[in-house]
């Protein structure tokens, strides 16, 4: 072998260091367009949605796997327009039922602004900050158990949704896809409730 050949064999195996690092680098970039995130179950993403009394979704938000819930709670809440038969949609209900994942001072206040019933659990770790205060904790929230119980709507709109193999297992590489996808499926969900009252 030539000394010449000895430079080329070189540089070829720094460059392949390099590109295992360009290679990482683009995968990750890949998935953060894609809308994937890293949970504990691999490379996923996350829905969000806002379903109605009758299991209806009016609003979808599409994040990271690993994203948490409660930042996303105001996002959903905004996106909800139902339109009427004159005037501007409808973006207030009137009441919220969450699970414990969306408990916050943040979420609470925004929907009193709005004069929207919370009805969500407080966390066991709020209740103690609050009764450590004292009379400085404030009142304990507000909670109506009844509401709550009607929370399974989400959990069964949910199943629907994923009759289809496509959102379920989450196929579309594009978050673009998979959200059309989604509402695809929410749209055809409130097109079979409109025939059927027909």
């Amino acid at each position: 072998m030539t000394d010449a050949e000895w430079v080329l064999a070189d540089d070829a195996d720094t460059s392949s260091g390099r590109d295992r690092g360009a290679t990482r680098r683009r995968r990750k970039a890949r998935a953060k367009a894609a809308g994937l995130g890293r949970s504990r179950g691999g490379l996923s993403s996350k829905v969000h949605a806002a379903v109605d009394a009758a299991g209806l979704p009016p609003a979808f938000v599409l994040t990271p796997g690993q994203a948490a819930d409660c930042p996303r709670f105001i996002t959903v809440l905004n996106k909800i327009r139902i339109p009427g038969p004159i005037g501007r949609p409808r973006t207030r209900p009137a009441a919220v039922a969450a699970d414990k994942a969306y408990s916050s001072k943040a979420n609470r206040a925004h929907l009193r602004r709005r004069r929207i019933a919370a009805v969500i659990p407080e966390k066991i770790d709020q209740q103690a900050n609050r009764k450590k205060r004292g009379s400085a904790g404030g009142r304990p929230v507000l909670f109506d158990p009844e509401r709550y119980r009607r929370r399974n709507t989400v959990e069964r709109c949910f199943q629907k949704i994923k009759t289809w193999r496509g959102l379920a297992a989450r196929y579309d590489k594009a978050p673009e896809s998979y959200e059309a996808g989604l509402y695809l499926r929410g749209s055809i969900m409130w097109l079979k409730l409109l025939t059927s009252i027909t």
